[in-house]
């Protein structure tokens, strides 16, 4: 089964697109051919990163602010970014002569409100329908909305993915997604996996890079604007007490909380710091707030993915804020996944569940009350048929060589 998954994160920078073939192995762990696979393989065919437009861009990200907007932006932006999607994922099925069985759709988290750590509702714009109907395939999106209902975090997903790709690791390990929010799941042989979202990743350095460079840009290339500034630890020690940092797992977070005016309300206090100063702090408050929460699983690795990978300067204080005995290393060296391509992949695999039927998520990740099967269908052009539901979940997931 071809499926291509669409990803949209809290950076809200670009659209990451993963076109892949899932093939279940029934032979593999199972004595009776036929029977619920235990192995699913899956191959990437296609993929690539495009960038938005910059008046997307500058909307989505206005949506993200904890401000009142109006409604007549949501509903803007909910269409134009299904467009962009439709637009974006006919280009690569054109360039690869592809054509998926299925599509995934995230779309544009723009609210994901929590009270008393409890998830009280979560929105993704993006509307599926363009994408349905500019391909004539069928959509799966909203994938995290009925996780929420169930009580559930409604994130982070990628747990499952991740359980799946190191189901044989042999020392705990943990894995982590650097985005506009940091999440790591942590894997131990003989125990459920566990996910959460530690903290900000790039949020607060994004924000601090558009006042730098005058919006020129919005993250810090290469991480040279945090390298030329000096952490200050009085600034430091104030965001660390945070209240989120303190929760325990399962937890999430996002934008609702970490954003401009909730980094102002500390920098306001303090005029004197420059701009490279405060924008080294933040660099340094992701660090060490990921470093802390695992040490705290006794970890002897760390996989990171996700853009924030691409910022040497985070990368080396988080490796220092490690320390020697904690490997530091990326998905595209331990596991032959492009750490662009990892959120994508993930909405593909999520997708290929759904379609037989199976949970995509499970109480250890988000919290919630029992495992859930993700997501809703938009049928493309004809009826949407689904196959007989298989019975339960692969065990395992194994990537192949790339087309």
């Amino acid at each position: 089964m071809i499926i291509a998954g669409l990803m949209t994160g809290t950076s809200a920078d670009g659209l990451d697109l993963v076109i892949a073939e899932f093939l279940p192995d029934p032979t593999v762990g199972s004595d009776l051919v036929g029977a619920d696979p235990t192995t699913l393989t899956v191959r990437i065919l296609a993929e690539r990163e495009t960038p938005f437009d910059e008046e997307l861009a500058a909307d989505m990200l206005r949506l993200l602010e904890p401000t009142d907007m109006p409604l007549s932006l949501v509903s803007s932006v909910d269409a134009r970014l299904g467009r962009f999607c439709a637009e974006a994922l006919s280009e690569l099925c054109a360039d690869h002569d592809l054509s998926p069985d299925l599509v995934v759709s995230h779309g544009q988290t723009v609210r994901h409100d929590i009270t008393d750590g409890q998830v009280t509702s979560t929105l993704q714009l993006g509307q599926p329908a363009f994408i349905a109907e500019r391909l004539g395939i069928p959509v799966l999106s909203d994938v995290r909305s009925r996780d929420v209902a169930a009580g559930g975090q409604g994130a982070p997903l990628v747990g499952l993915l991740d359980s799946l790709l190191l189901s044989e690791v042999e020392a705990p390990t943990a894995v982590l997604n650097l985005g506009g929010i940091a999440n790591i799941t942590v894997i131990t042989p003989g125990q459920d996996p566990i996910a959460f979202d530690t903290g900000p990743a790039n949020a607060l350095i994004d924000v601090l890079a558009r006042r730098i460079t005058d919006d020129r840009l919005g993250y810090d290339r290469d991480g040279a604007l945090a390298a030329a500034g000096t952490v200050d630890e009085d600034l430091l020690t104030a965001l660390l007490a945070e209240p989120f940092y303190a929760r325990t797992a399962p937890k999430s977070t996002g934008k609702e909380l970490f954003h401009a005016a909730y980094l102002d309300s500390f920098l306001e206090s303090r005029p004197h710091l420059g701009d490279h100063d405060r924008i080294a702090t933040v660099t340094a408050l992701t660090a060490h707030t990921i470093a802390e929460a695992v040490r705290s699983y006794d970890v002897t690795t760390v996989i990171a993915s996700g853009g924030g990978t691409r910022n040497p300067e985070l990368m080396r204080l988080l490796g220092a804020e490690l320390g020697e005995n904690i490997e530091l290393t990326s998905t595209d060296a331990a596991l032959g996944l492009p750490e662009g391509s990892k959120e994508a992949l993930l909405m593909a695999l999520l997708g290929w569940l759904s379609w037989h039927g199976l949970d995509g998520t499970a109480p250890s990740l988000t919290g919630a009350r029992g495992p859930r099967i993700a997501g809703r269908f938009t049928p493309g052009d004809g009826p949407l048929r689904l196959p007989e539901p298989l019975h339960r979940r692969p065990t395992r997931l194994r990537l192949t060589d790339r087309g």
